[in-house]
């Protein structure tokens, strides 16, 4: 019994019918004047293997076609679900399985490869208000063999005010000021080849609340029987964020919430017992949504704190490639780029 609990039922997925530390130092590349690295400075690239699946016996349980599992109508499995739920489970038949965002796996197919991300630290306050605000964005290079390992990369990064900007120990810090290439400071050296290397960081601390790309607010209203909890988010006009999730901690619960209104989809984790609200992407078309559900009168502080997940394609500050060359010919040899905006930590508390 317990096996199959862990193994069929850490999840309670729901569907709606709604419209849809940053360090400051680099790490050192020991082999930047050969062309050859010895030792990654942030490890070699992860390859993703999914794991086999394991072979199953004869049991009351089905796989549907749309990938949930469901429960068999047998009197053995009805004891059965009698049973976990005199032992507090929450059992629901037949619900539609909404699977959790999952970051895409970008993987080098060109010579060079650069990378810009921007990573968001937000912390947000339950009664209104920002508590903290950092952005650290890092430009992260990547050649895959010796030929290509004397280039230059041209950037632009236009006003950023109030923000730092600050290139790896080995590149030419002057050039990059007065031209805005990133170039070695060695004439003649390579950059390490297949081997991560953050050619350039910065990083931004604010107390403006206009910076905050998604604004939550969580209202739970107690009375004698029940807890009423609205909930709702405001999206700035200057960005479009994908795959958002707000993560509700709920308190211990026999039965799942009642979920009464979604602006998107829902689902109800009932073993580490919280709510998951997605929007697959909020542009010009949904800046503003709610959720509205019930449970148990309960603590108001117990729906805290609140996490939130997202990604976006447009930056904060104005980091952006122009060019990579050849060092001695000048020529632009074949090279890829990822921009991203993501989210390390994001509160409210």
């Amino acid at each position: 019994m317990e096996k199959l609990r862990s193994e069929n039922m850490n999840y309670v997925p729901m569907s709606s019918n709604g419209s849809g530390r940053y360090g400051n130092g680099f790490q050192d590349v020991k082999s930047l004047g050969n062309g050859s690295s010895d030792g990654g400075l942030f490890g070699s690239l992860d390859s993703m293997v999914p794991p086999k699946p394991s072979a199953r016996g004869s049991t009351p349980l089905s796989t549907p076609s749309n990938g949930g599992m469901k429960l068999g109508k047998g009197k053995g499995t009805k004891q059965l679900l009698e049973s976990l739920k005199a032992e507090g489970e929450v059992i629901l038949e037949d619900v539609q399985t909404i699977p959790a965002p999952a970051r895409a796996i970008n993987i080098p197919t060109e010579p060079i490869s650069v990378s810009i991300e921007e990573k968001l630290i937000v912390t947000l306050k339950k009664d209104g208000g920002l508590e903290n605000f950092e952005l650290q964005g890092t430009m992260t290079l990547i050649v895959q063999d010796n030929e290509h390992a004397q280039i230059c990369v041209q950037v632009e990064t236009g006003p950023n005010e109030k923000v730092q900007l600050n290139t790896h120990p080995r590149i030419d810090k002057d050039r990059f000021l007065k031209e805005k290439i990133l170039a070695l400071k060695n004439v003649g050296a390579s950059f390490p080849v297949g081997t991560p290397l953050a050619v350039l960081k910065w990083r931004l601390q604010s107390r403006d609340e206009s910076l905050v790309p998604l604004n939550i607010n969580c209202w739970p209203s107690v009375s004698r029987n029940e807890c009423l909890v609205n909930i709702e988010y405001e999206a700035s006009r200057a960005f479009e964020l994908k795959n958002v999730v707000v993560s509700i901690p709920l308190p211990a619960l026999r039965d799942a919430p009642i979920v009464n209104q979604v602006d998107g989809d829902w689902r109800y984790d009932s073993r580490k017992s919280f709510l998951e609200w997605n929007i697959l992407l909020i542009d010009n078309s949904n800046r503003n949504g709610s959720m509205e559900f019930v449970v148990p009168t309960s603590d108001p502080s117990s729906f805290f704190p609140i996490g939130v997940k997202f990604s976006a394609s447009k930056f904060f500050c104005n980091v952006k490639l122009v060019g990579v060359y050849d060092s001695h010919t000048g020529d632009s040899p074949r090279h890829s780029s990822d921009t991203q905006l993501v989210v390390d930590s994001y509160q409210v508390v």
